[in-house]
This record gives C-alpha cells, sequence and structure tokens, in this order.
C-alpha cells in the first residue's frame, strides 16, 4: 500500500511538472525578449526588457486561440501612449500618460457606438 501511494505522488507531481510551460528569454541587440505561455503552450504574452529588466518596448497580449486581445508600449517599465484592447464585443483605445490613465475610446460592434472617456 505505501508503495501504491509513493507511485502515485510521484505521478501527480510529474504531471504537474509537465503542465508547467516556462517563459523563454532571447536576447535581441540590447534588449531581451521575453515570451510567455498558456499551459497547452501557445503564446499568453510577448514583448521586451531594457538592460536593467524592465518592460521597455511594445508587448502583446494573446487569448488562448491565439487572437490578439492587448497591444502596448512601455518605456523603462510604464506604460506609454496608445494601449489597445479586443475583445468581442469591443475595441479599446486607452492613452497612457506618466502610468496613469489619460483617455479612454471605446468602440462598440453593437449599434457602432463610440464611448469616449476623459480622465
Amino acid at each position: 500500500m505505501r508503495n501504491l501511494l509513493i507511485l502515485c505522488a510521484l505521478f501527480f507531481s510529474a504531471t504537474l511538472a509537465a503542465q508547467e510551460v516556462k517563459p523563454t528569454f532571447e536576447k535581441q541587440g540590447d534588449q531581451i525578449k521575453g515570451t510567455f505561455f498558456y499551459e497547452d503552450g501557445t503564446v499568453r504574452q510577448e514583448g521586451f526588457y531594457n538592460k536593467q529588466g524592465k518592460l521597455h518596448g511594445e508587448w502583446k497580449s494573446y487569448d488562448r486561440t491565439g487572437k490578439k486581445i492587448a497591444m502596448g508600449q512601455y518605456t523603462t517599465g510604464v506604460k506609454t501612449g496608445k494601449w489597445f484592447f479586443w475583445s468581442k464585443e469591443k475595441l479599446s483605445e486607452v492613452d497612457y500618460k506618466e502610468n496613469k490613465i489619460a483617455d479612454v475610446t471605446t468602440w462598440s460592434n453593437k449599434d457602432n457606438v463610440v464611448v469616449n472617456y476623459n480622465n
């Protein structure tokens, strides 16, 4: 019985380890490209880090089917400029200034509605 429990514990831990997909990091010029994955191995998010290890440059996020759901820029760890967020119902454009939301514009697939929020 004890051997069976040990065998089950080993099988369970091996299964958990096999499901963990670790990110990859590769040097591209003077930056490091990071790619993060879902459990099934599809890309969840990718973007760049500067030499100091801060988020820098373009970042993209994807859903489990590989469809892009977010895209934007970081400058030395700070969200900057326009970010875009996609869903089935809408597209949102979020303008960041000094890492804070300055403006949001949303386009809806329903009724072609545009909603603008100024902070």
